[in-house]
């Protein structure tokens, strides 16, 4: 099958298009999808240079990606949607891979039914977003009245996780570049500039205070952080600061549910075919691009999901 492999770790040069890699077989619980589309994640590339050993351990030679939306190509004993029902031969899914998503076919075990009204492209957006965004916001224990201060608030994960906090009655405030500043306002966020200064910004457009911060950007902006919310480090979660023990901060890597993880991609898979929650794609590259892609998701400066297509 074709895939993207790579087997040390390195800069994009490491990624290599394999058209003869070997096709996974599906073991009791798991399914094996013909891949249609792929999400692009920061933590893609932080694996390809070993910076999260910690949380993703890689055993060479190493297909990259998380997530996947494609149509099960064989089924294993024991293999179920979040409904409990069985999966069969020709059900179009979404979920996680166990076998990297960079590929024609992988293996999954949490996954649940695509709607019909969402496309390839927008059901292989949601899963890490949408599960990472939820698991932030529930270690935080954001609530209605509170103030959100979001790090990194128009990527992929930021921008799902100000849609969630929005909703569930929270005021944010997002930090992003001028031109994702109009955007971030259709989400009922209020944006402000990153960058020097940021604290003041942040003060003038939260005179109430900040309760709690999500860190999507891991720019360096813990101290800030730790400084906005008066010192309350145990309300502060980063994703993307791997030096956050320094700083006496949690860093997230994971930790939800099988189960849950599928629950709520059924679940906020509805919310987006209803109109409830949005979900942009920035670009759509084929697969033999794959290291174009990670290299435009490094750069930093996209708005919405980078998707491959096999």
């Amino acid at each position: 099958m074709e895939a993207i492999v790579y087997e040390e770790f390195g800069g994009p040069e490491v990624l290599r298009y394999e058209a003869g890699a070997a096709v996974p077989e599906p073991g009791p619980g798991e399914v094996r999808v013909e891949v249609a589309a792929v999400g692009v994640n920061p933590v893609d590339w932080k694996r390809r240079y070993g910076w999260v050993e910690e949380f993703y351990p890689t055993t060479f030679p190493a297909v990259p990606g998380l997530e996947f939306a494609g149509t099960v190509d064989a089924v294993g004993p024991g293999a179920t949607g979040p409904d409990g029902t069985e999966l069969r031969v020709g059900d179009e899914v979404f979920g996680w891979t166990k076998t990297g998503s960079y590929a024609r076919y992988a293996l999954a075990d949490v996954v649940a039914r695509k709607p019909a009204g969402l496309s390839w492209e927008l059901a292989a957006s949601l899963p890490v977003a949408g599960e990472t965004a939820a698991r932030v916001l529930g270690l935080l224990g954001v609530r209605s009245g509170e103030t959100l201060l979001l790090h990194g608030a128009a990527g992929a994960v930021g921008a799902m996780a100000a849609q969630l906090a929005v909703a569930a009655g929270a005021t944010v405030i997002g930090t992003a570049s001028e031109r994702n500043h109009a955007f971030l306002r259709e989400l009922g966020v209020t944006p402000v500039t990153y960058g020097e200064g940021l604290a003041d910004r942040v003060r003038a457009a939260a005179p109430q205070g900040v309760d709690a911060v999500f860190d999507a950007a891991g720019t360096d902006n813990l101290p800030v952080s730790i400084e906005l919310t008066g010192g309350e480090r145990s309300r502060i979660v980063t994703i993307a600061a791997t030096n956050a023990a320094e700083h006496g901060i949690v860093f997230s890597g994971g930790g939800t549910a099988p189960s849950v993880m599928s629950r709520q991609l059924a679940e906020q898979a509805r919310l987006v075919v209803e109109g409830r929650l949005r979900v942009d794609v920035a670009e759509t590259l084929p697969l033999k691009e794959a290291a174009r892609a990670q290299e435009l998701s490094e750069a930093g400066h996209v708005r919405g999901k980078l998707v491959l297509l096999p």
